[in-house]
Parts: structure tokens; C-alpha cells; sequence
């Protein structure tokens, strides 16, 4: 009856008003549980099972099934992080039918018929999904459990917040329970605008970093010795003060950080250090992404529900599954209702592009603005630009020039959840507050008399790699970093030795290579240590509360604000809440945007012999820092190949799984072969996995010419 639409004078009869639905539902209940299991004491989802609760409430007092119950051999691992518990299973399809329908990706299935149905996967196949998680979470009986949670607490034990994925920029609604401070699980959140009720593995079960033995709890300050040692709060503000005070200093920020943070490092730029030297993309960026970002994304409010009204969607320079998987899923639901376009401009086909069916369009690294150009759009058309497009001389300027000339929507979509609330709070040399200009004289007394501050810095702020630059020329006398890794950064190395130069003061959550050299360490708050939001791609704000209660840590703007204080230049954002209201009191600018001055292509460099074009790009899971301690997810990576097409192949003699190495005069990386669909003048490696650290070893980005042989 739950499945017949509801009609006039339709009469509805239920287990409460006709012995017949109530006898019918009983004996139903009976056969449901007449091979299950007594596992409620120890299943995970005892306390929220639905099986349970309706057996409590319409189930027989007892059993009239004689005999044993159908056993299986428990558990079995159908991936490094999901169990089954095949005896508990009540074969209500709704795993498989995720698996196929919601993510495509159909490795588990019901087997046999009859009495031998059963929920298994295929012989030496995992369950290899981004997505796995989510049949854990409907599963409606247990039968399915993640092994990070598994016996670790009863749902009574738990204190349950709402929160936000700190991830990636999809912006998923999530909820974070916590045992006696420590979060023991994350579950994905109901809402229909963003994530529907999905999230990805990664969202779900990397959270163990911040419960890490590594964790910085306490200040560190670099003594007379040249030794970082612990310090007081008191005395690591002072020797922060008194480095900062009076200097030529600049802000490097990464995108992982909250808006309201963001926002701190902004305003502490600006009134506490005096300049717009501040940058919060910690990544490879470009000036041309720059003027992009503030002339067409701030302010921007290209939704989910855009793509939902579309009739063509392209993908430039962006992986939607490794990079924003919620996105991936919006498309795909999209694709299998109602057959929506997709087209994307790449140098290689992904597993995504299969899924979606897409129109590929391949191009050599560095040739991507000349096939934007052709593209065939139209006014309900939407341009999905990921971050990697900064690599590409150009592209950014090419997708602007597209979306003028056809009316498209521009979504952009970064790979870090902080990296739209960044931008908006000005975390950007050259806009201040709401989208406003730097530039503009009008912006500044805006936000100038807003702070309560005579007037603002007005010279144009360097970018991260001009901060560099100047920290290596000794331009700049001192940094503040946030949030950053050097290994995110071209020639890591250098950015290394030019920190070594300055004077460093640090936030950040536990030792990194920058920490290392810093002169102040100041330990800040985790996601679920503090309150806060994110913007996520579309600029919807994603707020969340602290889920650990009492935690000793403190956010990042209010450490800044205490810096500030002991400088003699107090910014008064002493808690988050004034950070969150100071910043949405502010608004977006209303006025001038800055202009995208447009940018020519560069023609890709030849190859010849052996000499390959470099592409890469970040796995969804991989060796970053917040994975960190997630060994069961850490086995559903992808596995690390290099990826040649047949042509080249075929000229260097190898076949898929052999080995190959990557070279340039920087480096080099060995790794298995994949032969598949890509440019013949390309080469594809993994940016950041264990095995292939692109930036790392071989210095190279999109584009770069590197040399690939047998190995």
C-alpha cells in the first residue's frame, strides 16, 4: 500500500483499524525475523535499527519457526572498510540498488535466488566506491557496518551534532557523534539542496587526525639555542608580537580554514600588519586565476540547482569524483533521469567521464582554451572550471569569453572547503570584505569605517608566489602562516628555505615541515573542536557547531585577535560568533567588480622520442594530512599508475602493469603502467599519492615536458 498514490475517497485501513493489515504486518515481521539473528546486544545498529523498533511494536510475543537459523561465516570484508554480516541481512535490495543507480558503481549484488539469496561482491573484486559508506548507513538491519565504528560504542553513548564537511567544497550537511570527547563516527545529513542524503568515503570516515598522538597542544617558541621549545600562552603572543610588530609581513593561509577564520586572517592583514600581502591559495595558482576569481566567482551564486535545470554541462579542467564527489553524483542522478549533457575538456578520460557518459573532448596539456572556445552552449547552460585550470595559460580567460557569448552559468568549484569563504572574506590581495576591490577607494573607506580604522592599505597585495619571492629577496621581514603545506606548493623546497629567512609564526593543528622551522607554533582547533562555516562552491554558508564540548584549543581568529591585542592593534574578533556577525553585517559589495583583463593561450611545447607532456591532478583519497590515522579507508585508495596511450606504448615497448618511469632533471617516479585513453603527446601521474608526488619529486605541473621510459 506505500507505494499507491493516494486518490479520492481512496480508504486508507491500517494495523490500527483492521485486524487484517494488523495480522498481515505480524506475519510479515514473523518470516523477517524467522532467520535473523539475536545479535541486538552487540549489533552496531542496535538502538536505531528499524527492524528492531518495528518488532518491538508489531512483532509476536513469540516464535511459531522451529529449527535453526541460516547461518554465514561472519564477518566478511567486501572492502578494507565495509563489513557484512550476511545472516543479518533481510535483502531489502536498498545497497545494491545505491551502488547501481545513485553511484554507478555496481560491485556488490545479490547473488543466488531463493533461500541462497544473499548481498556478496564479485570474486576478487571489492567493493571499490568512493560512495561505499553510504549503503552502511541505510542499511536497515546492521548487515552492513563500517569497520572504524564497529563494536566502538551503542548510540546511546553518543552525543550527536550537526556539522559540515571540511573535505572539499560540495558542502555536505553531516552529522558528527562524539563518546567522552572523542569522535567515534560521521554520518551523512538530510538536505535536499546540497547533498541530498550522500556524502563521499572521505567525508565519512577521515576524521582521525584530529584525535592524532601528534596533535600540537601547546605553544612553541624558538629559543636563543636555535630549539623550538614549549611556552606559555602568554609568552608565545609576546615573542608572535613581537616579530610581526613594526615589520614588512605578509599572511599565506591554506584553503582549509573556516570563513569566519578567514576572515580573521583578512582583517588581521590589514589593521594588524598593515598590508594586502595575503594569499590563501596554497596551491598552484596564477594571476590570471586571480582577476577570474574576483571578477566572475565572488559574489557569484550558481547553485546545484542550476545544474539540476541544465542542458549541457562542461567539465574544464575539473574530475567531479576525485575532486568534488557530490557534485559527481549530481550530475550522474541527472544523467540517468533525464539524459543531461556532459562534455569535458581534458587530456584524459576518467572513470567519471564512463559513468556519465560525456563527450570527451582530449587535448594536449596546455591546449584546453582553444577547445573551450568551440564549445556549443547556451543560456541554460552550466561551465563546471575546477582550480587546475590556473595551469593552463588562458583557460580561465577562454571560459569567460564562453559563458559572455553564450549566457552559460560559471560554477567554480576548488578542491578545499575554505577556499569560496577565503575568497569571500578577502583572503586575497586584491579584494577586501564581500567581493570589494582593493582597488577601489570607495571599497576601502567602506570597510575602513566598518572596522572604525582612519583607512587601509591601497597598493595591490602580492600573490603566494610573489610572497615567496619576496621572503627569498628579503623583501619581507615575516610571515603568518595558517593552514598550510609546503608540499601543496611548487618547489616545496624553496618555499622552504625562503621561510627559513623570515620570521615565522605558525597556527596550525600538528607538526608539518612548516612547523619545523617556524620561530612561534601556536596550536589551533580542529572542525570539531570549534563552531563555525564554510562557504562551499555555490556560496552557500554550511555552518556547524562544536561537537567536542570544552575542548582546550582555540580557533584560529581567536588567536589572531590575541596576537593583535599584544601588537597594540586589536581587531576585536575575540570569539567566532563576533567574526561571523562582523562578516555577514559587512555584505557583498555592491559596486564595481574588478575586470579580467583577458589572457592568450600559450601553444603546448612539442615532444618527440620519449619526451611526454605532464597532466595530473589529486586523488579523492591519497597521502593529505587529513586522512591521516584512516587506515581502513586508506585501503580503498585507487591504486598509483601512470597512464600512457596505446601509440606511446606501443614506441616505449610496455604493456599495462609493467613499470615505466617519469623523469625530468628534477626527479623521477617508478611506477605500474596503465594504457588507456589519453592524449598521445600526454603522460598522467597521481599528484599526491604515496608512490607519486608530482610536485615533490619531479617539480612539475599540467603541462611540463618530462620523459617516460621502460623501467
Amino acid at each position: 500500500s506505500c507505494t499507491i498514490p493516494v486518490e479520492p475517497n481512496m480508504i486508507v485501513k491500517t494495523q490500527l483499524t483492521s485486524p487484517v493489515a494488523d495480522k498481515a504486518q505480524k506475519g510479515v515481521m514473523e518470516l523477517l525475523l524467522g532467520n535473523h539473528p539475536l545479535d541486538c546486544p552487540v549489533c552496531d545498529k542496535g538502538g536505531e535499527c528499524p527492524l528492531q523498533n518495528q518488532a518491538m511494536s508489531n512483532g509476536r510475543a513469540d516464535a511459531r519457526l522451529d529449527g535453526y537459523k541460516r547461518t554465514f561465516e561472519k564477518p566478511i570484508n567486501i572492502s578494507s572498510s565495509v563489513l557484512l554480516d550476511r545472516e543479518r541481512c533481510v535483502l531489502c535490495a536498498r545497497c545494491t540498488r545505491f551502488s547501481a543507480q545513485i553511484a554507478s558503481d555496481p560491485f556488490i549484488t545479490l547473488n543466488e535466488r531463493g533461500a541462497l539469496q544473499q548481498v556478496g561482491i564479485y570474486e576478487n573484486d571489492p567493493f571499490k566506491s568512493y560512495f561505499s559508506g553510504n549503503t552502511v548507513q541505510i542499511c536497515p538491519v546492521g548487515a552492513l557496518t563500517g569497520a572504524s565504528y564497529r563494536f566502538r560504542a551503542r548510540p546511546f553513548d553518543l552525543v550527536s551534532t550537526p556539522s559540515a564537511c571540511e573535505h572539499c567544497a560540495s558542502g555536505c550537511d553531516m552529522r558528527t557523534d562524539v563518546r567522552r570527547g572523542k569522535t567515534l563516527r560521521r554520518l551523512a545529513g538530510d538536505d535536499p539542496s546540497v547533498n541530498e542524503e550522500w556524502n563521499c568515503d572521505k567525508g565519512r570516515w577521515a576524521f582521525k587526525y584530529v584525535t592524532a598522538l601528534d596533535r600540537l597542544t601547546h605553544p612553541l617558541v624558538r629559543n636563543s639555542s636555535g630549539e623550538l621549545v614549549q611556552a606559555s600562552w602568554p609568552e608565545a603572543l609576546a615573542a608572535a608580537a613581537a616579530g610581526l610588530k613594526g615589520k614588512r609581513a605578509a599572511v599565506l593561509t591554506g584553503g582549509r580554514v573556516t570563513t569566519e577564520d578567514a576572515y580573521g586572517y583578512s582583517k588581521f592583514a590589514r589593521i594588524a600588519l598593515s598590508t594586502n600581502d595575503i594569499d590563501y591559495r596554497a596551491r598552484v595558482t596564477s594571476n590570471e586565476e586571480r582577476d577570474f576569481l574576483a571578477a566572475h566567482v565572488a559574489g557569484s551564486s550558481t547553485t546545484y540547482r542550476d545544474i539540476d535545470s541544465a542542458d549541457h554541462v562542461a567539465m574544464i579542467a575539473f574530475e567531479p569524483e576525485e575532486e568534488s564527489p557530490i557534485v559527481f553524483l549530481r550530475l550522474n542522478k541527472n544523467f540517468k533521469k533525464r539524459g543531461l549533457k556532459v562534455t569535458s575538456v581534458a587530456t584524459k578520460g576518467s572513470i567519471a567521464m564512463d559513468k556519465l557518459k560525456a563527450d570527451f573532448i582530449k587535448v594536449a596539456p596546455g591546449a584546453e582554451a582553444a577547445a573551450v572556445a568551440g564549445l556549443a552552449l547556451t543560456a541554460k547552460s552550466v561551465i563546471l572550471v575546477g582550480e587546475r585550470a590556473s595551469e593552463s595559460t588562458g583557460l580561465f580567460s577562454a571560459v569567460a569569453a564562453l559563458a559572455a557569448k553564450t549566457g552559460a552559468k560559471i560554477a567554480y568549484i576548488p578542491r578545499r572547503a575554505g577556499e569560496r569563504g577565503a575568497l569571500e572574506a578577502g583572503a586575497l590581495g586584491t579584494l577586501l570584505p564581500g567581493g570589494r576591490p582593493v582597488s577601489d577607494a570607495a571599497a576601502r573607506v567602506d570597510i575602513a569605517a566598518a572596522w572604525g580604522v582612519d583607512s587601509l592599505p591601497s597598493q595591490i597585495g602580492r600573490t603566494t608566489s610573489e610572497i615567496i619571492d619576496a621572503l627569498e629577496n628579503r623583501a619581507l621581514d615575516s610571515v603568518v602562516v595558517g593552514g598550510v603545506d609546503a608540499h601543496d606548493l611548487p618547489s616545496s623546497q624553496r618555499v622552504l628555505d625562503a621561510l627559513k629567512k623570515s620570521f615565522v609564526v605558525s597556527l596550525e593543528i600538528a607538526p608539518s615541515a612548516i612547523t619545523s622551522i617556524a620561530d612561534v607554533v601556536l596550536p589551533v582547533a580542529a572542525i570539531t573542536e570549534k563552531s563555525g562555516s564554510f562557504l562551499n562552491w555555490e556560496g552557500r554558508a554550511r555552518a556547524f557547531d562544536s561537537a567536542v564540548a570544552d575542548s582546550q584549543n582555540r580557533s584560529d581568529v581567536r588567536i589572531l585577535s590575541m596576537i593583535a591585542d599584544a601588537m597594540g592593534e586589536s581587531i576585536m574578533l575575540g570569539t567566532v560568533t563576533a567574526a561571523a556577525r562582523e562578516f555577514n553585517q559587512l555584505g557583498k559589495w555592491d559596486g564595481a567588480r574588478v575586470q579580467l583583463a583577458p589572457v592568450s593561450p600559450v601553444a603546448p611545447q612539442s615532444v618527440s622520442g620519449t619526451e611526454a607532456l605532464l597532466t595530473s591532478w589529486r586523488r579523492l583519497l591519497d597521502m593529505g594530512t587529513l586522512q591521516k590515522g584512516e587506515d581502513n579507508l586508506a585501503g580503498t585508495r585507487r591504486p598509483t599508475v601512470a597512464v600512457i596511450s596505446p601509440q606511446r606504448a606501443d614506441a616505449i615497448g610496455v604493456k599495462t602493469g609493467e613499470q615505466v618511469r617519469v623523469s625530468n632533471a628534477q626527479g623521477s617516479i617508478t611506477i605500474p603502467v596503465l594504457v588507456e585513453d589519453i592524449h598521445d603527446d600526454a603522460v598522467w601521474i597521481p599528484r599526491n599519492s604515496f608512490a607519486s608526488q608530482a610536485l615533490v619529486a619531479l617539480n612539475a605541473v599540467h603541462g611540463e615536458v618530462v620523459t617516460v621510459v621502460k623501467a
